[in-house]
């Protein structure tokens, strides 16, 4: 009989796809946008929120503390007044930019019927 090293994760009860970890940090409509647009480099919160278009205020403001919470984003407060905050890729966040990439050819091949 195999012991439980040798079994494989979707033999396990309650095992998950392996691809679910990376979903969840791309979860949502608005965190692979805030990633795509980003990967340009830091950017301000009005910028973001007027490249992004339909979000609101307090959609974006709560998408970035999530994103940061989970190591996807760095957030750079100047401490000036009027307040200065860039935020920008973290490296966590950065690594997810092959994934896009791929979904980005996925959905080109593919286009919506």
């Amino acid at each position: 009989m195999p012991g439980p090293s040798s079994r494989t994760a979707s033999d396990r009860p309650g095992a998950h796809c392996p691809a679910e970890h990376v979903l969840e940090f791309l979860s949502g409509k608005w965190r692979p946008m805030v990633i795509y647009w980003l990967r340009e480099g830091p950017m301000r919160f009005n910028e973001l929120q007027r490249r992004l278009g339909a979000i609101t205020h307090r959609t974006l403001s709560k998408t970035l503390k999530d994103m940061e919470a989970d190591g996807l984003v760095s957030r750079k407060d100047y401490g000036e007044i009027p307040p200065r905050v860039d935020y920008a890729l973290s490296g966590r966040g950065r690594s997810l930019m092959p994934v896009l990439e791929a979904m980005e050819r996925w959905a080109q091949d593919h286009p919506a019927a």
